[in-house]
């Protein structure tokens, strides 16, 4: 096996690589505050349907009945044990008092190391309102100043804490404080926390820590309080007080059944986190065998790829013929685990229904595709159009099934077969490009003579493994093929749609050439489908190279370890373009032009709760990046468009937008080779313009950039999305970069040299296993 030139990037998590701020929720729980506490996360989910975070819960005395209610009102409920005794060198006002000592365990929460941002609620609260604003804080200590005493003090209720105080030096001061006693001591933890910032924190608006005593004389609760605190010895669980019962009756609000807090959450509008429906919604369904909220459910799985979660759902429940909706989801499920001749059962009967007809026809047609039947296919899709014209889906299905495919000029004998996922027009440019690419690593002519195409989201049949067979090898790849919910199925729950019985009849070598595993940070194969048809995979694979060594490192994970040799490095073929490309000439000139990317599939997975941060930060950029050239919105696909809508709308920046998604391969070359610089956060906005030596900056929203990054020993030249100063460090990079354009762009040559260097000697051993 020959050795890469690269050496290997230790791998980071994925949290670490992308910078996406782990964000928690967090409270110190005890037996007598547990029913406060179970009503503020009622609370929370019912002001906040769309919040889902850890939330982390500080316990010494909570018994197993207890921690089964709380963890029945949250989905991600992580318990952490105080260490109480380390409290007790404290000095205290009154040390024999039990609820004195207890008062200190909340600041374990500064012990915390797993969060970027830790959110502390006291147990006596209530959320009445969008708790967004503490999401998006990114700096210092916040906290809403005393009621009483002014600015200086804050009232440690409610804490939004960043990084660098969840660390050891920050615990020291508060253990030095609460040592010497050198604080007010009736005050207990505040006391502490205000004697160590001394001022020192970010003031919140009091409608995020609204005490009751405001409300003394029963006054109203004001209808901008987005948390009511219940200060004070007297709570609401407890009785209350008297002068209060306006405030408590906002409270009890919130003291519902389970079954009665279920029902609301999924009666709530839209917007609701998927975890929470899925959380809420099985047991709701198992009691009540209620269909829409089984549909609910299931849409949730879709959405976060558990697809036989969401098949078991709905077949729970008995569906009304009429009832078009559930039928619809239920039929696509069904597909997305293969299970064909069910799935369009389901999906007929949702064409029932004229506003769920186009989008059921529009399933038929892509399942009739996948089967390879494209009479069908076609149909379904007209279909679709003429009961809603403007209806895309179903208009490129039609396109899909209409096109002619291409007339195959070569003898089988002569040929290798390819599968890939290949491109529609307008669709995604990295992907368009990319199969020609590959061919073009195996030799100059990338036409049918010798290539025969192989849709990897086509059913594998028998026809297509003869057809297979027939050749003289097989090459997959490349791309992120690795990832579960680009077109789902049930045969490898992964992009190509082979089931392993016909994977292993296969008798021609097999190369898997430059694939990723293109999980987000937050998503993950749930399926031991995945594991099973890789393994199968690299069994029977003569050559197996992935892209990037964190995709190396991801696979290796998951086979046993006789079979990790057998995982390769092979960049990506758009990394090294320029010697791939017959007769390549690097431009004379370039055009004055900054190209900028962003991507939005998966939006909430890329961007978490800080897109407007993200996009005030690229407003920023672009104004500034504007002295270096003229800056331009370079779209992958349509959908990528939306940062200039965006930047147009919300910050009044006009920016040309150039649809490469509209664009043949040789104009996609061209484009990325004439322009000075490409700051793109899709994968192919930064291979494909190095691989034709441009000068790049990554954003980073995927763990794949960094992986990139790292294997060309350049990880300086990508900035996380979620970056405090992102746009300070954009232009800082850039201006860097354009300098001295020329030595950047020969920089740009010199690390493409090694992945070229890995690519020609693993064309070596590729010669030898295909016979070419």
């Amino acid at each position: 096996m020959t050795t890469n030139t690269l050496t290997a990037a230790p791998v980071t998590d994925a949290a670490a690589l992308t910078g996406k701020r782990r964000i928690a929720f967090a409270s110190y729980v005890d037996e007598n505050y547990l029913p406060g506490f179970l009503t503020l996360l009622r609370s929370l989910a019912l002001s906040n349907p769309s919040v889902c975070e850890d939330f982390v819960v500080l316990y010494d005395d909570l018994r197993p009945g207890s921690i089964a209610r709380i963890r029945a009102l949250h989905p991600r409920i992580v318990l952490k044990r105080v260490n109480d005794t380390h409290y007790d060198a404290y000095k205290k006002g009154d040390q024999d008092n039990y609820l004195v000592r207890k008062a200190y365990f909340i600041l374990d929460v500064f012990r915390i190391r797993e969060y970027d941002t830790v959110i502390t609620l006291d147990t006596d609260m209530v959320v009445l309102g969008d708790l967004r604003e503490l999401l998006e804080l990114r700096e210092g200590l916040a906290a809403v100043p005393q009621f009483f005493y002014g600015q200086h003090k804050l009232n440690s209720g409610l804490l939004v804490i960043q990084r660098e105080y969840l660390s050891d030096a920050f615990c020291a001061k508060l253990d030095k404080c609460g040592r010497s006693g050198d604080y007010e001591l009736d005050k207990h933890d505040q006391g502490i926390l205000n004697a160590v910032l001394d001022g020192d924190f970010v003031r919140l608006d009091p409608r995020f820590n609204f005490v009751k005593r405001r409300l003394s004389g029963d006054l109203p609760v004001p209808d901008d309080t987005a948390i009511l605190h219940f200060t004070g010895r007297h709570k609401p669980w407890q009785g209350g007080e008297a002068g209060y019962s306006q405030a408590e009756d906002k409270w009890r609000e919130y003291e519902l059944s389970d079954a009665a807090f279920q029902a609301a959450y999924l009666e709530s509008g839209g917007g609701l986190h998927h975890d929470l429906v899925v959380h809420f919604g099985i047991p709701h369904v198992q009691r009540t065998g209620d269909v829409e909220v089984a549909r609910k459910v299931a849409a949730a799985h879709i959405a976060n790829g558990d697809y036989q979660d969401a098949v078991d759902i709905l077949s729970g429940v008995r569906i009304p013929l009429d009832e078009a909706w559930p039928h619809e989801v239920l039929g696509h499920a069904l597909m997305s685990v293969s299970r064909y001749e069910e799935a369009k059962a389901q999906l007929l009967l949702a064409t029932a229904a004229p506003n769920r007809a186009a989008t059921a026809y529009a399933r038929l047609a892509q399942m009739a595709w996948v089967q390879g039947d494209h009479t069908e296919a076609l149909r379904y899709a007209t279909a679709g159009i003429t009961v809603d014209p403007t209806h895309r889906p179903s208009r490129l299905w039609a396109q899909r099934a209409a096109a002619v495919p291409s007339q195959e000029r070569g003898s089988a004998e002569d040929q290798l077969a390819h599968v890939a996922f290949y491109m529609d027009r307008q669709g995604n440019a990295g992907d368009k490009l990319l199969p020609e690419t590959v061919r073009l690593a195996f030799g100059p002519d990338t036409t049918s003579r010798r290539w025969h195409s192989v849709h990897a989201h086509r059913l594998f049949d028998e026809a297509a493994l003869e057809r297979v067979n027939a050749r003289r090898g097989l090459v997959i790849g490349g791309g992120g093929l690795f990832i579960p919910d680009t077109m789902p199925n049930g045969n490898s729950a992964w992009q190509w749609n082979v089931p392993d019985a016909l994977l292993n009849r296969i008798d021609v070598p097999i190369a898997v050439f430059a694939v990723g595993f293109n999980a987000f940070d937050g998503q993950s194969y749930r399926a031991n489908r995945f594991r099973e048809s890789l393994l199968h995979l690299v069994e029977r694979s003569a050559f197996f190279g992935l892209r990037n060594h964190g995709s190396i490192e991801k696979v290796r994970a998951m086979l046993p370890a006789h079979l990790h040799d057998k995982v390769r490095f092979q960049p990506c073929p758009t990394t090294v373009m320029r010697q791939l490309v017959a007769g390549w000439q690097d431009p004379a000139e370039r055009d004055d032009t900054i190209l900028i990317n962003a991507a939005y599939d998966r939006a909430g997975l890329r961007f978490g709760h800080d897109y407007a941060y993200f996009l005030a930060q690229m407003a920023q950029a672009v104004r500034d990046l504007g002295k270096f050239g003229e800056v331009k919105c370079v779209a992958h696909s349509l959908d990528d468009e939306k940062i200039a809508f965006d930047l147009r709308r919300e910050h009044g920046i006009s920016m040309p937008v150039i649809p490469m998604y509209d664009f043949e391969n040789d104009e996609i070359r061209d484009l990325y080779a004439r322009t000075k610089l490409v700051i793109g956060m899709r994968g192919h906005a930064g291979m494909i313009p190095f691989g034709v030596g441009t000068p790049i900056i990554s954003l980073i929203s995927h763990p794949k950039m960094a992986y990139f990054l790292r294997d060309i020993e350049r990880p300086e030249w990508g900035v996380s999305v979620h970056d405090r100063h992102l746009a300070a460090r954009l232009v800082e990079r850039a201006k860097d970069l354009l300098a001295d354009h020329a030595k950047t762009v020969a920089d740009v040559h010199g690390r493409q040299q090694e992945l070229w260097k890995v690519t020609e000697a693993n064309a070596a051993d590729l010669r030898v296993i295909l016979g070419s």
